[in-house]
C-alpha cells in the first residue's frame, strides 16, 4: 500500500469513492471534490495498490475547534496558517474495510498535523463512530451543530 499526496488526476477516482461511502445527501460532488483537491492538495492523501486508489481521507485546516456546514461546500474557508486539521472524511472501498487501512491513513494525517505544528485535529462523526475515533484520542464533544446532509453529527477533537 502507498499513501501520496492527491492530484487532479485522481478527481474521478475520488468522486466515485466518496459517492459509494456516503450517502447521497452527505457525498460531496465532483465541481466541489475539484474545489478541495485545488484549495489544499497538502491536506488530501490517498490510498492505493498496485496504483488502484481504494481509500483517501482530506480535510481543511481551520482555527476553528469545531466543523461548520459551511466548511464542507466552501473550501476558500481552507486557512494553510490554521491551527487544527479538519477531517471532512475517511473513505474506504467496501471490498477494502475492516483491513486497518482507514486507521492507517488517519494515522498519517495525524502525524503530517504534528509535524506542521497544528494544535490538533477535529472531525465530526456519526454516534456509532465515536469508539473508533476515540482510539486515536479524539474526544467526543457532544452533538454538534452540523446538520450535512441531514444526519446528527458529533463533534470531535484530538489536541496534540
Amino acid at each position: 500500500m502507498e499513501i501520496r499526496i492527491a492530484s487532479l488526476k485522481d478527481l474521478t477516482a475520488l468522486t466515485e469513492i466518496e459517492n459509494i461511502c456516503f450517502p447521497e445527501a452527505e457525498a460531496c460532488d465532483r465541481k466541489t471534490m475539484l474545489g478541495r483537491v485545488v484549495a489544499y492538495p497538502r491536506h488530501f492523501w490517498v490510498m492505493e495498490e498496485r496504483e488502484k486508489m481504494i481509500s483517501f481521507i482530506d480535510g481543511m485546516v481551520t482555527n476553528e475547534r469545531t466543523i461548520r456546514d459551511e466548511m464542507y461546500a466552501d473550501p476558500t474557508l481552507h486557512n494553510e496558517q490554521g491551527m487544527y486539521q479538519a477531517v471532512f472524511g475517511v473513505n474506504t472501498l467496501p471490498e477494502y474495510r475492516r483491513k486497518g487501512y482507514a486507521a492507517q491513513l488517519m494515522t498519517h494525517l495525524i502525524a503530517d498535523a504534528r509535524a506542521q505544528g497544528r494544535r490538533g485535529c477535529i472531525l465530526t462523526c456519526k454516534e456509532a463512530l465515536i469508539p473508533y475515533y476515540q482510539k486515536f484520542g479524539y474526544r467526543n464533544l457532544g452533538v454538534s451543530e452540523s446538520v450535512h446532509g441531514g444526519a446528527v453529527w458529533y463533534d470531535m477533537i484530538l489536541e496534540f
